[in-house]
């Protein structure tokens, strides 16, 4: 059985910081490439960052560049999203998620299945 566990969402206001976290069980977590999506009211989900299942590439959505980053330690089994500097539009529900890789101009599927978390709520206040 596979779970995705994301902790570190809140309320914080426009210029703040949050750490978001997401643990894993069930799988092996550093064959898996690793990411986060995101889906605010009245918007698409959108795909924020991902990293591939070593650590060395990495996709950052253009509104997130210079004030996100993504990281994962595979020896705790955690992916890690820090946010810093952010802003009203950051508001969304974060996904974690396994199995999308960076290809391209987003996070594709590998050619593996993925899994998803429940998400945690990211809110900022102007």
């Amino acid at each position: 059985q596979v779970q995705l566990v994301e902790s570190g969402g809140g309320l914080v206001q426009a210029g703040g910081s949050l750490r978001l976290s997401c643990t894993v069980s069930g799988l092996t977590f550093a064959n898996y490439a690793m990411g986060w999506f995101r889906q605010a009211p009245g918007k698409e989900r959108e795909a924020v960052s991902c990293i591939n299942w070593l650590g060395g590439a990495t996709y950052y959505a253009d509104s997130v560049k210079g004030r996100f980053t993504i990281s994962r330690d595979n020896a705790k089994r955690t992916l890690y999203l820090q946010m810093n500097s952010l802003k009203p539009d950051d508001t969304a529900m974060y996904y974690c998620t396994a199995g999308l890789r960076p290809y391209g101009d987003s996070c594709a599927p590998a050619s593996q299945r993925d899994y998803w978390g429940q998400g945690t709520q990211v809110t900022v206040s102007s």
